[in-house]
């Protein structure tokens, strides 16, 4: 199973391997570095003849309910891709919501781990990130050792270009992508929280402060 795949790739695999008389099945996989315990989110698709055969290979690397047959082949990466666009926007808000603290009269005296935690118990917008927020603000209430420099990996811009494609106007999803290509050149503060938060879900590398 890979992750992180273009659907259209899976339709083009998908008739390969059919004239071989094999059946292509594409998983899209949720979770992080987190899945080796927690369990892995999967998004699948292919013929439901081979879900039902794969099914117990899911179930044994989801957590409870955390699998989901998605349709014929390519709609597990497609669900996916539009899940890690979701994403993107989710970190960008949170980002955006710190930074505005931080540039408050407030933000001083604030600590924001117990912020995140607060905003954990019953709140609106409580979440996995921010448990994640949590962690990297304990241990790094300023983020002074990380630069705001956010790479992406993909699935942000598939996700722009099939709105492109579509006419389906996703503002805030296109916009936390252009924020990411503005966070190569500004070193702000919201740009080290979305740096920070993708290494913790994601493992995915960051840069240290100069």
């Amino acid at each position: 199973m890979r992750g992180n795949s273009f659907y259209k790739d899976d339709l083009r695999r998908a008739e390969l391997v059919k004239e071989a008389g094999m059946e292509y099945v594409d998983v899209g996989v949720s979770g992080g570095i987190w899945g080796l315990k927690e369990g892995y989110c999967l998004m699948i698709g292919g013929s439901r003849e081979s879900y039902e055969h794969l099914e117990p290979l899911f179930m044994s690397l989801a957590p409870e309910e955390g699998y989901l047959y998605c349709g014929a082949s390519g709609a597990g990466h497609f669900v996916k891709m539009i899940h890690n666009g979701i994403e993107y926007a989710m970190m960008q808000a949170y980002a955006e919501g710190f930074e505005l603290i931080d540039a408050s009269p407030y933000g001083e005296n604030l600590a924001y781990d117990a912020l995140s935690h607060v905003w954990n118990r019953g709140s609106v917008i409580r979440s996995w990130l921010l448990e994640l927020a949590e962690r990297v603000f304990e241990a790094d209430p300023g983020l002074s050792k990380i630069r705001g420099f956010v790479e992406d990996s993909g699935e942000g811009r598939w996700t722009v270009e099939h709105a492109i494609d579509v006419g389906v106007s996703s503002p805030v999803i296109a916009l936390s992508l252009f924020e990411r290509f503005r966070s190569r050149k500004q070193n702000t503060f919201s740009n080290r929280v979305l740096a920070a938060l993708r290494r913790e879900f994601g493992g995915h590398t960051v840069r240290k402060a100069d």
